[in-house]
């Protein structure tokens, strides 16, 4: 017996319409590009929102078709969110970091047809025309006043798009499992693996986020996201934020410690988001200033394991509430959050940050498992460590027109393979301890060591290099590059470095190069990474 209730779809352009009904006076603060700081309330951002949508379909753009991203974190950059989504097409965030080859193979494999790009990024897609033959249209995100001189042809202004256009729409009734939006995350093999979001996806992970207890996103408080809108769905606060009414307030580029704290303090913020790296800056800013921003109560700490000392410094020296959170590009990407339940209350603070230094427990429609190398499940006990697998409504069920990439990427029963080994324990704590991979994690992205290595073979005088990942103060981790020369050669470490330059992306470069007669290999041949990690345990590296 089926039940009786109306079926109707879950789609991105209810949030907006939400958002702007029931929250309308709520505030969307950018730092932009152009120098200002802009304000405009929810109701506002859904006016524009339509007319953007109208501006879209003027434009050709109809459902399943993909519209590109590189831009900040910015009004502009959330509006494309919802105009694209809301009328079916395809909303591709784009990171700007990466090599020019990954952003070729991005947007072609992609097919994008528009590409809508901030100032910062004019001179990149300048260098890259006729790299892209889907792409149609170029628009730069700005006004006519700072529209600049560029080489682009028939390049389009954003607000000059948008001018004219009626600030209402009628939003189709897509497919709730209609494609929304699309991101690349960097695997073990070469290129990169869109992983493609849907309607529904997008609205049930932000009702999941929204239902934490105690998270510092209701109607009083104001959120600032330096986890980026082109990565990672900003870790979902455009969508989040709709239904619990936060004011957003956006820092465009400038991500250093003294605008952040300027930014926080000057907009009453209240709770931030991002990554260890960047709070790094702000707690120096803080100390130097001996204060925090004034209204700032609580910090989410992902994308990497915040380290222990992190947490007690902006609890300890600060009093704020640090919460841990772990999740996957292939995750929507939330999939753990570590809250604390009530009956921590009265615990010692140290007892606190012991458990705060863990990744969370899981949200709402995430399902958890670990098990050993055969798939037998393991018990949730806190010390038992194994494979991480995990399933829900928001969580891939396959990558972007690549067959390859999902070739053992999940289990017998459908479940996802993380590649990271965690611990579980019996109040729900999850643990990661090690990766199963051998991709190195530096504040917040993953760097190949596979391409890593692949770019260095290239290079005439060595004969084979291995690539691992070193713990830094500041980023986590940064590759080191263990090399072997080829006979007879005598390779330079800055002759090297400037030859990887020209093959990757800057901040993927070694921070350092070992020399070695030889790596040690496996009979198969494979390269024994943990042995090299274990031969390079007490290596410090130059940057450290």
């Amino acid at each position: 017996m089926r039940g009786l209730m109306m079926n109707r779809p879950l789609l991105v352009s209810s949030l907006i319409e939400y958002g702007a009904e029931v929250h309308s006076d709520q505030k969307i603060v950018s730092r932009r590009v152009e120098g200002d700081i802009h304000h405009q309330t929810f109701a506002e951002t859904r006016d524009r929102v339509a007319q953007l949508a109208h501006a879209l379909k003027a434009l050709g753009i109809e459902e399943a078709d993909r519209v590109a991203t590189i831009a900040w974190n910015g009004h502009r950059h959330l509006e494309l969110y919802y105009a694209i989504s809301g009328i079916g097409a395809v909303c591709h965030t784009i990171n700007p970091r990466l090599f020019a080859e990954q952003l070729e193979y991005i947007v072609n494999h992609a097919g994008d047809r528009v590409l809508f790009i901030d100032l910062t990024f004019v001179p990149i897609i300048e260098k890259m025309q006729g790299k892209f033959p889907t792409v149609e249209q170029v628009v730069i995100m700005t006004d006519r006043a700072h529209m600049p001189d560029t080489s682009l042809p028939n390049v389009l202004c954003y607000e000059d798009l948008l001018e004219g256009h009626p600030t209402s729409y009628d939003w189709p009734d897509l497919d709730e499992n209609a494609a929304a939006g699309l991101c690349y995350t960097s695997g073990t093999t070469g290129n990169p693996k869109g992983v493609l979001y849907s309607n529904r996806s997008h609205v049930l992970h932000a009702l999941s986020v929204a239902a934490v207890d105690g998270f510092h996103l209701e109607t009083r408080d104001v959120v600032l996201p330096v986890v980026p809108l082109f990565h990672v769905n900003a870790w979902g606060l455009p969508y989040i934020c709709m239904v619990t009414g936060t004011s957003l307030v956006f820092p465009g580029p400038h991500l250093d410690g003294a605008s952040l704290f300027d930014l926080m303090d000057g907009e009453g913020v209240t709770a931030a988001w991002g990554v260890p790296t960047v709070w790094l800056g702000l707690i120096g800013e803080m100390r130097k200033r001996d204060a925090k921003p004034g209204a700032l109560e609580s910090m989410l700490i992902g994308g990497s394991a915040a380290p222990r000392a992190m947490i007690e410094t902006f609890e300890k020296d600060y009093g704020m509430d640090i919460v841990h959170g772990w999740g996957m590009t292939e995750m929507s990407p939330i999939g753990t959050i570590g809250v604390l339940p009530p009956r921590y209350d009265g615990r010692d603070i140290d007892e606190r940050i012991d458990t705060k230094a863990k990744q969370g427990r899981r949200l709402f429609q995430v399902e958890m498992k670990i098990t050993d190398l055969d798939g037998n499940r393991l018990p949730h006990d806190g010390t038992t460590s194994g494979e991480l697998y995990v399933r829900g409504p928001f969580i891939t069920g396959g990558y972007y027109n690549d067959e390859d990439a999902n070739a053992g990427c999940f289990d017998e029963e459908g479940w996802f393979k993380t590649g990271d080994v965690a611990t579980i324990d019996e109040e729900g704590f999850l643990l990661i301890v090690d990766r199963s991979k051998d991709l190195i994690k530096s504040g917040g992205e993953w760097i190949s060591s596979i391409d890593l290595e692949n770019a260095a073979v290239g290079h005439p005088d060595i004969a084979e290099a291995a690539a691992i990942g070193l713990p830094h103060p500041k980023w986590d981790e940064r590759p080191l590059l263990v090399v072997v020369p080829r006979d007879g050669a005598e390779p330079t470490k800055d002759g090297i470095q400037d030859y990887l330059a020209t093959k990757v992306a800057k901040w993927w470069l070694p921070d350092d190069i070992a020399f070695v007669e030889a790596i040690p290999h496996s009979a198969t041949g494979k390269i024994r990474k943990t042995e090299l990690r274990d031969m390079f345990k007490d290596y410090v590296l130059p940057t450290d």
